[in-house]
């Protein structure tokens, strides 16, 4: 008798360098079959950590993953609800001796990991599960005394110092059984959602071209103009990364081949660009090792800090989301966003950093509104990536270091080409209007909000919130 196994595709979404899947592949044996399985979650409607463009997005990629698996063989399975109930019901219709799946390095995951582990000592059914979100994950980067790195340079150290595996080549051969009930192909409306932003085009595939497309034209430039919001000089596919689509071991390769081709300036700009897969490598690791990051401070020091928000404002949140803050370059980020589910990581830290000490409200909130917002929403690098502008994270920006968004302008978008870009009202007006506050008091323009406040006013503010605090902590 042939040996049947289950892969259970999670982030995953690709047949080529997909360790769980080649592994399951090669459990199977010649003859054996595989069925590849996908789980819908069952809610609807509101969701705190996804919204309407990271699903289609999802959808996208799913649809992309089952023609891919049809043209080897195989066939997605496709079942709804809770994902270990699901699992379970699938094994016993199918007489599956096994599952496979990559390991996930969020709470959540790591929950429902464990719940499955026990469903299968019960059965009696093997479990198998692999690393491959991560380059390094969990235990590979530690200091030398074998706890878990705090700051990120040390980590980043250690990180490039360990051999790299290489990808492994795309399934080319699976087979999948006959007659296994399958929902279709999730949609938005599966969630109460409908379409929103303007989405990249999803798949393995299209994942690929990206990032040849970034490599062949703009890497050798990266440490220049990474920090641009108007030029495309960042890869943008942190989305392909978040679902799968390309695993960050061909991502890795790829770019050092092509490191090798470049003059030494270029060559810089390569490694500036592999630093940002050790920041998401080193975020994931935190949140390994200290899950409660997504609801507390990773610093203790400001666990339980109060953040009052903006006088006179309690619509400051309401028009920090709208783009509407009078700040031209935090408007047009929030603006992007809307729009196309995704903002230039300088921009992110910026409306991030404004959010927080400017307007004085709590990180929290706007970690979830990323989450529901962006199609690239990764729990870990969300978290991550709001403490560092809140001043509370690992290896974080002080909390004296406050970001003025006027000053940001002048060096990022000195010209205003990012800011006419997403907003509409502000094209017509010079770029000189954008680098300044109004003196007058007046609009920038007819329909744009004047500033909402005034930054050295609110800095001085925080200054003291968190003076105040650790004040009352007797540090």
């Amino acid at each position: 008798m042939s040996k049947r196994v289950i892969h259970w595709f999670r982030r995953d979404f690709r047949i080529t360098d997909n360790t769980a899947l080649a592994a399951a592949v090669a459990a199977a044996g010649g003859d054996g079959e595989v069925i590849p399985v996908y789980v819908m979650s069952d809610w609807k409607g509101i969701h705190d950590w996804t919204g309407a463009a990271r699903q289609e997005f999802l959808c996208g990629s799913l649809a992309s993953l089952g023609k891919n698996l049809e043209a080897i063989g195989g066939r997605l399975i496709v079942r709804r609800g809770d994902a270990v109930v699901e699992l379970e019901r699938l094994a016993a219709e199918t007489g599956a001796e096994a599952f496979f799946a990559n390991r996930d390095p969020d709470p959540y995951g790591r929950a429902t990991e464990a719940r499955l582990a026990t469903l299968c000592q019960t059965k009696g059914v093997a479990l198998s599960l692999h690393k491959d979100i991560c380059i390094h994950e969990r235990d590979e980067v530690l200091t030398g005394q074998g706890t878990v790195f705090r700051v990120f340079t040390p980590y980043s150290k250690v990180w490039f110092g360990l051999p790299k595996p290489a990808p492994s080549p795309a399934i080319k051969r699976m087979k999948t059984p006959e007659g296994i009930p399958s929902l279709p192909l999730p949609q938005l409306v599966d969630w109460g959602l409908i379409s929103g932003p303007s989405i990249p085009e999803a798949g393995e595939r299209a994942a690929r071209e990206r990032l040849k497309r970034f490599l062949e034209a703009a890497v050798g430039l990266y440490g220049d103009q990474r920090d641009i919001p108007s030029l495309a000089g960042t890869a943008q596919m942190s989305q392909d990364l978040r679902f799968g689509l390309i695993s960050p071991r061909q991502i890795y390769t790829a770019a050092k081949k092509r490191e090798a081709e470049l003059a030494p300036e270029g060559r810089k700009s390569v490694m500036k660009f592999l630093t940002e897969i050790v920041w998401r490598e080193f975020y994931m690791q935190l949140l390994w090792h200290y899950p409660e990051l997504l609801e507390q401070e990773f610093n203790t020091t400001w666990r339980g800090m109060e953040w009052p928000g903006l006088k006179g404002h309690p619509d400051a949140f309401d028009r920090w989301c709208g783009g509407q803050t009078g700040f031209p370059i935090v408007d047009a980020g929030m603006r992007q966003l809307a729009a196309t589910g995704w903002m230039h990581n300088r921009v992110r830290m910026i409306v991030a950093m404004f959010l927080t000490k400017d307007l004085h409200l709590d990180w929290r909130l706007g970690e979830a509104f990323f989450m529901r917002s962006l199609i690239d929403g990764e729990i870990a690098s969300n978290n991550g990536g709001w403490q560092w502008s809140a001043g509370t994270g690992a290896d974080a920006a002080p909390y004296f270091r406050i970001q003025n968004p006027w000053s940001q302008t002048k060096r990022y978008d000195p010209e205003g080409s990012y800011i006419r870009t997403w907003v509409r009202e502000l094209r017509g007006v010079s770029k000189a209007s954008l680098l300044d506050p109004p003196a007058d008091g007046r609009p920038i323009a007819p329909g744009y909000p004047i500033p909402i406040l005034d930054h050295a006013s609110e800095r001085d503010r925080t200054l003291d919130m968190f003076a105040h605090h650790k004040a009352s902590l007797g540090r």
